[in-house]
């Protein structure tokens, strides 16, 4: 993949302090995952019920796991009350960014339907 054009993400964009990502998170599923794209944005089930912040720390987690990337690192810039989330990822690394626009773009392929 080439950092100077990365692939096309509609959930994703690229700012000078790093990545924001636009996720839809469904509280209460039976497992920590993502499940593919819906509309503009990447879907995430998540485990923990949407009570008292449980839901967003739980996403934070999650997301630093399967991104490889610490959680202090990402930071919630919309969202904390519903389901439609903004997160930055700060890096200003472009190996990083390079190696999250992989992540996240094997997460969409894999979730596509046929």
């Amino acid at each position: 993949m080439n950092a100077e054009h990365p692939p096309t993400l509609p959930f994703l964009e690229i700012q000078p302090e790093g990545l924001i990502i636009t996720i839809y998170v469904q509280p209460r599923s039976s497992r920590n995952q993502i499940t593919g794209i819906l509309g503009q944005a990447l879907k995430v089930k998540l485990t923990a019920p949407p009570v008292e912040g449980a839901a967003n720390k739980m996403c934070i987690e999650f997301l630093s796991k399967a991104l490889q990337v610490p959680k202090t690192s990402i930071d919630m810039l919309s969202g904390q009350t519903g389901r439609n989330k903004r997160l930055l990822i700060r890096t200003d690394d472009h190996d990083t960014q390079s190696r999250l626009f992989q992540l996240l773009g094997k997460y969409a392929e894999a979730t596509k339907s046929p």
